[in-house]
């Protein structure tokens, strides 16, 4: 009997449990993966991300909330914070482990596409 076979978006899914095993430490949840999305895709346009910006994301959670997620992920190494030229206002920078982060998405995601 033949087997179908796997949407291309559920062996992505597959591929990124494999990955998170295979790195072990703590996931990041929701909140804390949609901040970093964020901090890098802004990165990646050459934009500028403040802590303020990010805490202002009312869809997220609360100021609290998404301040302690930001701590988080300051703690965990995926983001640096600089203080910005009028020194006041801190921006989010995301370091060389988050990048690393997105460039093995990346290959999970071409991976399971290919395998279609």
């Amino acid at each position: 009997m033949a087997t179908a076979k796997s949407p291309s978006y559920i062996r992505f899914l597959n591929l990124l449990d494999t990955l998170d095993r295979i790195n072990p430490g703590k996931k990041l949840d929701y909140i804390e993966e949609s901040l970093l999305d964020k901090i890098v895709t802004c990165s990646h346009l050459k934009e500028s991300v403040l802590v303020g910006d990010l805490i202002s994301l009312s869809e997220l959670g609360s100021q609290a909330t998404l301040h302690g997620r930001v701590k988080n992920l300051s703690v965990m190494g995926y983001i640096k914070m600089a203080s910005n030229t009028d020194g006041r206002k801190k921006e989010v920078i995301p370091t060389k482990l988050a990048i690393k982060r997105y460039e093995e998405i990346s290959k999970c995601l071409e991976k399971a596409v290919k395998s279609a």
